[in-house]
């Protein structure tokens, strides 16, 4: 069987040959932009001195404020995706009371979950991070 090329629509001619112009037209952009900055004299000299020195402490400091800005957020997204709907199995809860004690139940674990609360509003990890992050 032999195969054909698709036959040439005058559109498709037209768009090529857009494409094409645009490609060119960037290259010589590119291109101008490059000589410029190649040109003499413009270099500017970096220090070596400044780029074989770390300071341990000014990048620690940078890394955990970037830490912290990237993770702050994430503490008030709401942890169970099915809260608040009528299909959470985290809501179905089971407690107990023993004599004159107070009751006892997985509400008090899955009830922060199951109201829509997210990392900052858990008891425990919520005050950890409301110490660590901002």
């Amino acid at each position: 069987m032999a195969r054909h090329a698709e036959p040439k629509t005058p559109r498709r001619g037209l768009l090529f040959k857009a494409g094409l112009g645009v490609t060119a037209a960037g290259a010589a952009v590119l291109g101008a932009s490059a000589a410029a900055q190649a040109a003499p004299g413009a270099a500017v000299p970096l220090p070596v001195d400044s780029l074989t020195r770390t300071d341990a402490g000014a990048a620690g400091a940078g890394a955990l404020t970037g830490v912290t800005h990237g993770l702050g957020p994430l503490t008030r997204l709401q942890l169970d995706p099915l809260a608040k709907t009528g299909v959470d199995p985290l809501a179905n809860g089971i407690g107990t009371q023993v004599a004159d004690f107070k009751p006892v139940g997985t509400d008090l674990v899955t009830g922060h979950l199951t109201e829509g609360g997210a990392v900052a509003d858990l008891p425990v990890a919520g005050s950890l991070t409301q110490k660590l992050l901002p």
